[in-house]
Protein backbone atom coordinates (compact mmCIF):
# COMPACT_ATOMS: atom_id res chain seq x y z
CA UNK A 1 0.00 0.00 0.00
CA UNK A 2 1.17 3.40 -1.00
CA UNK A 3 1.39 6.28 1.15
CA UNK A 4 1.05 9.86 0.87
CA UNK A 5 4.46 12.56 0.89
CA UNK A 6 3.44 15.99 1.74
CA UNK A 7 5.61 19.00 0.81
CA UNK A 8 5.45 20.30 4.48
CA UNK A 9 6.94 16.44 5.27
CA UNK A 10 9.43 16.81 2.84
CA UNK A 11 10.81 19.92 3.94
CA UNK A 12 10.88 18.68 7.32
CA UNK A 13 12.54 16.10 6.50
CA UNK A 14 15.49 17.59 3.80
CA UNK A 15 18.73 17.61 4.89
CA UNK A 16 20.15 20.89 5.25
CA UNK A 17 23.77 20.95 4.55
CA UNK A 18 25.61 24.73 5.68
CA UNK A 19 29.52 23.41 5.30
CA UNK A 20 31.98 23.82 2.56
CA UNK A 21 32.08 20.98 -0.08
CA UNK A 22 33.86 18.07 0.78
CA UNK A 23 35.91 15.54 -1.20
CA UNK A 24 38.64 12.58 -1.27
CA UNK A 25 41.05 11.21 -3.42
CA UNK A 26 41.23 7.38 -4.30
CA UNK A 27 43.86 5.27 -6.10
CA UNK A 28 42.38 1.94 -7.09
CA UNK A 29 43.97 -0.81 -5.76
CA UNK A 30 46.87 -2.70 -7.07
CA UNK A 31 45.63 -6.08 -5.51
CA UNK A 32 43.00 -7.99 -3.96
CA UNK A 33 45.05 -7.60 -1.06
CA UNK A 34 45.03 -4.10 -1.16
CA UNK A 35 41.48 -3.93 -2.22
CA UNK A 36 40.11 -5.49 0.68
CA UNK A 37 41.93 -2.30 2.57
CA UNK A 38 40.80 0.25 0.36
CA UNK A 39 36.64 -0.94 1.14
CA UNK A 40 37.71 -0.42 4.66
CA UNK A 41 39.27 3.22 4.31
CA UNK A 42 36.22 3.80 1.59
CA UNK A 43 33.83 2.81 4.69
CA UNK A 44 35.33 4.95 6.87
CA UNK A 45 35.21 8.43 4.38
CA UNK A 46 31.54 7.56 3.46
CA UNK A 47 30.42 8.02 7.09
CA UNK A 48 31.88 12.15 7.27
CA UNK A 49 28.96 12.59 4.08
CA UNK A 50 31.70 13.50 1.17
CA UNK A 51 30.03 14.85 -1.80
CA UNK A 52 31.93 12.99 -3.60
CA UNK A 53 35.16 10.61 -3.91
CA UNK A 54 37.61 10.97 -7.07
CA UNK A 55 38.88 7.98 -8.47
CA UNK A 56 42.62 8.14 -10.33
CA UNK A 57 43.85 6.38 -13.22
CA UNK A 58 46.89 6.50 -14.97
CA UNK A 59 48.18 7.83 -17.53
CA UNK A 60 47.30 5.93 -20.48
CA UNK A 61 44.54 4.50 -18.42
CA UNK A 62 46.80 1.34 -17.51
CA UNK A 63 45.22 0.41 -14.53
CA UNK A 64 41.50 0.64 -16.89
CA UNK A 65 40.47 -2.43 -14.75
CA UNK A 66 41.27 -1.25 -11.46
CA UNK A 67 39.52 2.04 -11.92
CA UNK A 68 36.47 0.37 -12.90
CA UNK A 69 36.74 -2.01 -9.93
CA UNK A 70 36.82 0.81 -7.47
CA UNK A 71 34.33 3.13 -9.58
CA UNK A 72 31.51 0.27 -9.08
CA UNK A 73 32.04 -1.14 -5.61
CA UNK A 74 31.84 2.76 -4.81
CA UNK A 75 28.06 3.06 -7.33
CA UNK A 76 27.04 -0.41 -5.85
CA UNK A 77 27.83 -0.74 -2.32
CA UNK A 78 28.21 2.68 -1.28
CA UNK A 79 25.86 5.96 -1.14
CA UNK A 80 28.85 7.80 -2.75
CA UNK A 81 29.57 9.51 -5.99
CA UNK A 82 32.71 8.73 -7.56
CA UNK A 83 34.11 11.26 -10.01
CA UNK A 84 36.41 9.34 -12.41
CA UNK A 85 40.05 10.92 -13.39
CA UNK A 86 39.93 10.98 -17.44
CA UNK A 87 43.72 11.76 -18.61
CA UNK A 88 44.01 12.06 -22.39
CA UNK A 89 47.52 11.70 -22.94
CA UNK A 90 48.14 8.08 -24.19
CA UNK A 91 44.75 7.46 -24.98
CA UNK A 92 43.60 7.58 -28.63
CA UNK A 93 40.25 9.41 -28.58
CA UNK A 94 38.43 6.35 -30.10
CA UNK A 95 39.64 4.51 -26.56
CA UNK A 96 38.75 7.89 -24.45
CA UNK A 97 35.11 7.91 -26.55
CA UNK A 98 35.05 3.97 -25.48
CA UNK A 99 36.01 4.91 -21.81
CA UNK A 100 33.39 8.01 -21.75
CA UNK A 101 30.85 5.49 -22.84
CA UNK A 102 32.03 2.61 -20.49
CA UNK A 103 31.83 4.98 -17.67
CA UNK A 104 28.14 6.78 -18.77
CA UNK A 105 26.91 3.19 -18.65
CA UNK A 106 27.91 2.24 -15.72
CA UNK A 107 26.05 5.40 -14.03
CA UNK A 108 29.02 7.61 -13.39
CA UNK A 109 28.13 11.47 -13.86
CA UNK A 110 31.56 12.97 -12.55
CA UNK A 111 34.58 13.16 -14.28
CA UNK A 112 38.06 14.90 -13.66
CA UNK A 113 38.90 16.24 -17.73
CA UNK A 114 43.19 16.00 -17.18
CA UNK A 115 46.26 16.10 -20.00
CA UNK A 116 47.99 13.69 -17.28
CA UNK A 117 51.85 13.88 -16.93
CA UNK A 118 53.80 13.34 -20.18
CA UNK A 119 55.84 9.81 -19.45
CA UNK A 120 59.41 11.06 -20.37
CA UNK A 121 60.07 10.51 -24.14
CA UNK A 122 56.67 10.65 -25.40
CA UNK A 123 55.70 12.35 -28.41
CA UNK A 124 52.06 12.90 -29.31
CA UNK A 125 50.10 10.90 -31.57
CA UNK A 126 47.89 12.60 -34.08
CA UNK A 127 45.54 11.00 -32.64
CA UNK A 128 45.70 11.86 -29.21
CA UNK A 129 44.08 14.82 -26.99
CA UNK A 130 46.97 16.70 -26.40
CA UNK A 131 45.27 19.15 -22.99
CA UNK A 132 42.63 19.22 -21.16
CA UNK A 133 40.35 21.77 -22.99
CA UNK A 134 39.28 19.56 -26.22
CA UNK A 135 38.84 16.51 -23.44
CA UNK A 136 36.08 19.10 -21.89
CA UNK A 137 34.70 19.26 -25.44
CA UNK A 138 34.80 15.48 -26.01
CA UNK A 139 33.14 14.78 -23.34
CA UNK A 140 30.50 17.70 -23.46
CA UNK A 141 29.92 16.12 -27.12
CA UNK A 142 29.34 12.55 -26.31
CA UNK A 143 26.56 14.05 -23.46
CA UNK A 144 25.04 15.85 -26.17
CA UNK A 145 24.57 12.58 -28.01
CA UNK A 146 23.03 11.18 -24.57
CA UNK A 147 20.83 13.31 -23.54
CA UNK A 148 17.76 10.93 -23.73
CA UNK A 149 19.66 8.12 -22.17
CA UNK A 150 21.01 10.83 -19.26
CA UNK A 151 17.20 11.92 -18.61
CA UNK A 152 18.36 14.98 -19.81
CA UNK A 153 20.79 14.91 -17.33
CA UNK A 154 24.01 16.57 -17.49
CA UNK A 155 27.26 15.33 -16.42
CA UNK A 156 29.73 17.18 -13.94
CA UNK A 157 32.99 18.00 -15.05
CA UNK A 158 35.98 18.90 -12.72
CA UNK A 159 39.51 20.16 -14.05
CA UNK A 160 42.61 21.11 -12.98
CA UNK A 161 43.65 24.32 -11.58
CA UNK A 162 47.37 25.61 -10.48
CA UNK A 163 48.18 27.70 -7.71
CA UNK A 164 51.76 27.64 -8.48
CA UNK A 165 53.07 27.98 -12.13
CA UNK A 166 52.20 24.51 -14.02
CA UNK A 167 56.18 23.55 -14.36
CA UNK A 168 55.47 23.57 -18.12
CA UNK A 169 53.82 26.86 -18.09
CA UNK A 170 55.59 30.13 -19.31
CA UNK A 171 53.65 32.23 -16.83
CA UNK A 172 51.14 32.44 -14.22
CA UNK A 173 49.14 34.22 -16.64
CA UNK A 174 49.38 31.43 -19.21
CA UNK A 175 47.86 29.13 -16.80
CA UNK A 176 45.11 31.72 -15.73
CA UNK A 177 44.41 31.65 -19.87
CA UNK A 178 43.82 27.81 -19.94
CA UNK A 179 41.61 27.80 -17.24
CA UNK A 180 39.22 30.61 -19.17
CA UNK A 181 39.21 28.20 -21.93
CA UNK A 182 38.23 25.06 -19.82
CA UNK A 183 35.58 27.17 -18.26
CA UNK A 184 34.76 28.23 -22.04
CA UNK A 185 34.95 24.56 -22.74
CA UNK A 186 32.28 23.25 -20.36
CA UNK A 187 33.81 22.99 -17.30
CA UNK A 188 32.56 23.35 -14.12
CA UNK A 189 34.40 23.12 -11.41
CA UNK A 190 38.68 22.72 -10.43
CA UNK A 191 40.47 21.23 -7.90
CA UNK A 192 43.86 22.58 -7.47
CA UNK A 193 47.02 21.33 -7.28
CA UNK A 194 48.79 20.68 -3.74
CA UNK A 195 50.35 24.19 -2.19
CA UNK A 196 51.39 24.59 1.18
CA UNK A 197 50.62 28.64 1.81
CA UNK A 198 47.15 30.15 2.12
CA UNK A 199 48.20 33.35 -0.22
CA UNK A 200 49.37 31.16 -2.94
CA UNK A 201 45.90 29.69 -3.14
CA UNK A 202 44.47 33.42 -2.65
CA UNK A 203 46.47 35.09 -5.45
CA UNK A 204 44.87 31.91 -7.84
CA UNK A 205 41.52 32.90 -6.96
CA UNK A 206 42.75 36.26 -7.43
CA UNK A 207 43.81 36.08 -11.13
CA UNK A 208 40.98 33.78 -11.39
CA UNK A 209 38.36 36.04 -10.61
CA UNK A 210 40.09 38.98 -12.84
CA UNK A 211 40.26 37.08 -15.81
CA UNK A 212 36.62 36.53 -15.22
CA UNK A 213 36.55 32.63 -14.13
CA UNK A 214 33.52 31.81 -12.03
CA UNK A 215 34.64 27.93 -11.65
CA UNK A 216 34.37 27.09 -8.03
CA UNK A 217 38.33 26.79 -7.12
CA UNK A 218 38.04 23.79 -4.53
CA UNK A 219 41.58 23.75 -2.67
CA UNK A 220 43.21 20.25 -2.60
CA UNK A 221 45.08 19.30 0.72
CA UNK A 222 47.13 16.74 1.59
CA UNK A 223 47.41 16.25 5.17
CA UNK A 224 51.45 16.82 5.82
CA UNK A 225 52.03 14.13 8.37
CA UNK A 226 54.99 11.99 6.13
CA UNK A 227 57.90 13.56 5.16
CA UNK A 228 58.85 11.40 2.72
CA UNK A 229 55.62 11.79 0.67
CA UNK A 230 55.76 15.48 1.10
CA UNK A 231 59.23 14.81 -0.95
CA UNK A 232 58.00 12.93 -3.39
CA UNK A 233 55.24 15.44 -3.91
CA UNK A 234 57.75 17.92 -4.29
CA UNK A 235 59.86 15.95 -6.66
CA UNK A 236 56.45 15.28 -8.54
CA UNK A 237 54.82 18.62 -8.64
CA UNK A 238 57.56 20.89 -7.74
CA UNK A 239 55.93 22.17 -4.75
CA UNK A 240 58.28 22.28 -1.89
CA UNK A 241 56.56 22.25 1.32
CA UNK A 242 58.23 24.45 3.74
CA UNK A 243 61.18 24.06 5.57
CA UNK A 244 60.04 24.37 8.72
CA UNK A 245 57.55 22.02 8.70
CA UNK A 246 59.85 19.13 6.92
CA UNK A 247 62.16 19.78 9.61
CA UNK A 248 59.81 19.82 12.83
CA UNK A 249 58.54 16.10 11.14
CA UNK A 250 61.91 14.66 11.16
CA UNK A 251 62.92 15.49 14.69
CA UNK A 252 59.41 14.55 16.07
CA UNK A 253 60.13 11.96 18.87
CA UNK A 254 57.61 9.09 17.25
CA UNK A 255 54.56 9.06 14.44
CA UNK A 256 51.76 10.14 17.03
CA UNK A 257 53.82 13.52 17.43
CA UNK A 258 54.68 13.49 13.69
CA UNK A 259 50.93 13.35 13.00
CA UNK A 260 49.72 15.66 15.63
CA UNK A 261 52.29 18.21 13.65
CA UNK A 262 51.31 17.64 10.43
CA UNK A 263 47.41 17.37 10.85
CA UNK A 264 47.37 20.73 12.98
CA UNK A 265 49.76 22.39 10.10
CA UNK A 266 46.59 20.87 7.32
CA UNK A 267 43.94 22.00 9.80
CA UNK A 268 45.33 25.61 9.95
CA UNK A 269 46.01 25.76 5.95
CA UNK A 270 42.44 24.77 5.36
CA UNK A 271 41.26 27.18 8.05
CA UNK A 272 42.88 30.03 6.19
CA UNK A 273 42.05 29.05 3.15
CA UNK A 274 38.30 28.96 3.97
CA UNK A 275 37.83 32.11 5.97
CA UNK A 276 39.53 33.05 2.34
CA UNK A 277 36.46 32.21 0.91
CA UNK A 278 37.39 29.16 -1.13
CA UNK A 279 33.89 26.56 -1.62
CA UNK A 280 35.24 23.55 -0.22
CA UNK A 281 38.58 21.14 0.60
CA UNK A 282 39.56 18.03 -1.37
CA UNK A 283 41.62 15.99 0.64
CA UNK A 284 44.66 13.48 -1.44
CA UNK A 285 44.04 10.65 1.29
CA UNK A 286 46.93 8.20 -0.42
CA UNK A 287 44.35 5.41 0.51
CA UNK A 288 44.51 6.49 4.20
CA UNK A 289 41.28 7.22 6.09
CA UNK A 290 43.31 8.10 9.00
CA UNK A 291 44.91 10.91 8.59
CA UNK A 292 41.94 12.56 6.95
CA UNK A 293 39.39 11.84 9.63
CA UNK A 294 42.03 13.27 11.96
CA UNK A 295 41.87 16.96 9.85
CA UNK A 296 38.31 16.55 9.97
CA UNK A 297 37.73 16.31 13.55
CA UNK A 298 39.49 19.47 14.14
CA UNK A 299 37.82 21.35 11.40
CA UNK A 300 34.15 23.03 12.40
CA UNK A 301 33.34 22.90 9.16
CA UNK A 302 29.59 23.87 9.80
CA UNK A 303 31.00 27.51 10.84
CA UNK A 304 31.71 28.62 7.46
CA UNK A 305 27.94 28.56 5.87
CA UNK A 306 26.89 28.55 2.21
CA UNK A 307 25.88 31.77 2.06
CA UNK A 308 29.67 32.74 2.53
CA UNK A 309 30.64 30.48 -0.13
CA UNK A 310 28.91 32.89 -2.91
CA UNK A 311 31.96 34.95 -3.50
CA UNK A 312 33.82 32.22 -5.13
CA UNK A 313 30.65 30.44 -7.18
Amino acid sequence: MSTTTTLPELERSAPVRHRPALSYELFPARSDVSFDRLRETVRHLEATGPDYVSVTSRTGHGNLDRVLELTEHVLAETSLRPLVHLTSVGSTRAQLVTIIHALLDRGVRGLLALRGDLPEGHRLEDDEIPFARPLVELIRDIERERTATLAGGRVSIGVAAYPHRHPESPTTSHDTEVLVAKERAGADFAITQVFFDAPVYCGLLERARAAGVRLPLVPGFVPATNPRRLARLAALSGVAPPRDLLHRLEIAADDVERRRIGVRFTVDLATRVLDAGAPGLHLFTFNSHAEALDVLDHLDLDRWSTASQGETR
